[in-house]
C-alpha cells in the first residue's frame, strides 16, 4: 500500500490536469504534464537521501520522515495559487514518497533473495499497478464534488492511514549490528561500488528505460484519450483497462518467475515490446498518427503486459548482488532509474503533437536499446 501511494499520487491527478493548468495559469497544453514529471524528479532526488538514511537509522524512521515530507508537499499543493507553487508541492511530494518507495525494496531485500524476492516484489508491483485502475475514477469523482484541491486532501488521508498501519504491523528489519554510517563519503563510496557491478548497472539502466516508456505514456495519456480520441469522462475506464494488463502481468510473474527465472522472462518481454512497437509504428503511420481506437488499445494492452513482466524482475535482478548494501543500493538503483525515466518520459510527453507517433517511436527506441544493454549486462556470465 505504501508503494501504491505513489501510483495514487500520480494517476488520481490525470482527470484534473486540464482544470489545474487552467486555474493556475499554465499556457502551453503540454505544461500540464510537468505535474506528473515533477513527482518523479522528486523521487530521483529523495531516494539518494532516504535510502542511506535507512541504513543508519533503520527502515522505519526513514519511512516516517518521508511520509512527513509527502504530507507537507500535499499541503503545499492544496494551497497553491500559481502553477510554479503547484510544481514545488509536487516535487516535495516526490521527495517524500521516495522513502516508502525505495526503503520498501530494502525492507524486502533484508528478508529475502533470489526468485522468492522477485516473487514478493512482483506481488507488491501488482498492487502498485492495480491502483491506477481505480485512481483516475477516484480522482474524477472527487473532482466533481470537491474540486482538484480535494484530490490532494485525499492523498493526506490515505498517507495517514497507511503510515499508521505500517507503524503498527511491520517490524524493523535492519538489525543494529548491520547499520552503517550516514555521510556523503559513504554515499559516494557505495555509489561507486554499486555502479561497478555490471549486472546491477545494466539492469538499472534497463529499468530506467522501461520506466521512461511508462512515464511517457502517463504524461500524454490524458491528452491522447480525452482530447485526441475525444473520450472525455470515459478516460478513466480506458486507462483502467490498460492498467489491468499491467496488473495481470505482474501477478502472472509471481508464478512464471519461479518456473522460468528472471533473466529469461526479461529477455522475452523486451523482445516482445520492441517487435510490437515496430509493427504498430507502421500501422500508426498509415493512419497519420491516429489509428483506430481498438487497435491502439490492443497494442497498449499487449505491450504493457510485457512491461508488467519487467518491473518486478528488473528490480530484483538489479538488487540481487546488493544484499550487503540493501538500503543505499535500493536508493541508487531507484534514483538512477527514476532520473533516467523522468528525463526520457518527459521528452516523450513533451513531444506529443496530437498523434500517438512520439509515444510509439519512444517505445521502439527505448526497448531496442534495452535489448543491447541486457546482452552487455550478462556477457560476463
Amino acid at each position: 500500500m505504501m508503494m501504491a501511494l505513489t501510483a495514487l499520487s500520480i494517476d488520481a491527478m490525470l482527470p484534473a490536469l486540464p482544470k489545474i493548468s487552467s486555474d493556475l495559469g499554465a499556457t502551453n497544453p503540454n505544461d500540464r504534464q510537468l505535474i506528473i514529471s515533477l513527482i518523479f524528479l522528486g523521487q530521483a532526488v529523495g531516494q539518494l537521501f532516504f535510502g542511506p538514511l535507512s541504513d543508519k537509522t533503520g527502515r522505519k524512521p526513514a519511512i516516517f520522515a518521508g511520509y512527513a515530507m509527502f504530507i507537507l508537499g500535499s499541503l503545499f499543493s492544496v494551497f497553491s495559487t500559481n502553477f510554479s507553487a503547484m510544481l514545488v508541492g509536487r516535487a516535495l511530494q516526490g521527495i517524500g514518497i521516495s522513502a516508502p518507495r525505495a526503503v520498501s525494496m530494502a525492507l524486502v531485500r533484508d528478508r529475502l533473495e533470489g526468485r522468492r524476492m522477485a516473487q514478493v516484489m512482483s506481488f507488491a508491483s501488482t498492487i502498485f499497478i492495480l491502483v491506477p485502475m481505480i485512481a483516475p475514477s477516484i480522482g474524477q469523482g472527487i473532482l466533481s464534488f470537491a474540486g482538484w484541491r480535494g484530490i490532494f486532501g485525499s492523498f493526506i488521508v490515505f498517507a495517514l492511514i497507511t503510515v499508521v498501519w505500517f507503524a503498527l504491523r511491520v517490524p524493523e528489519t535492519l538489525a543494529l549490528e548491520k547499520r552503517r554510517p550516514f555521510s556523503a563519503k559513504q554515499i559516494i563510496d557505495s555509489t561507486v561500488e554499486v555502479v561497478s557491478i555490471r549486472a546491477t548497472l545494466g539492469y538499472t539502466l534497463i529499468l530506467g528505460l522501461v520506466q521512461g516508456v511508462f512515464l511517457g505514456y502517463l504524461n500524454s495519456s490524458q491528452q491522447i484519450f480525452q482530447e485526441q480520441y475525444g473520450l472525455g469522462s470515459l478516460f478513466p475506464l480506458y486507462f483502467a483497462v490498460i492498467s489491468l494488463s499491467l496488473g495481470m502481468a505482474s501477478l502472472a510473474n509471481t508464478h512464471l518467475v519461479m518456473r522460468y527465472g528472471m533473466e529469461k522472462l526479461a529477455r522475452w518481454a523486451l523482445r516482445g515490446i520492441f517487435a510490437l512497437a515496430i509493427l504498430f509504428l507502421v500501422v500508426a503511420t498509415v493512419y497519420a498518427g491516429q489509428p483506430p481506437l481498438w487497435s491502439l488499445m490492443a497494442y497498449l494492452m499487449t505491450s504493457f503486459f510485457c512491461i508488467g513482466l519487467l518491473f518486478g524482475n528488473m528490480n530484483a535482478l538489479a538488487m540481487q548482488p546488493l544484499g550487503h548494501l540493501a538500503g543505499v543500493g535500493a536508493a541508487i538503483v531507484g534514483s538512477l532509474s527514476t532520473l533516467i525515466s523522468t528525463l526520457l518520459g518527459t521528452v516523450i510527453g513533451q513531444s506529443y503533437n496530437g498523434t500517438i507517433l512520439p509515444l510509439v517511436i519512444g517505445m521502439a527506441l527505448l526497448t531496442g536499446v534495452s535489448i543491447f544493454i541486457i546482452r552487455w549486462a550478462t556477457s560476463s556470465k
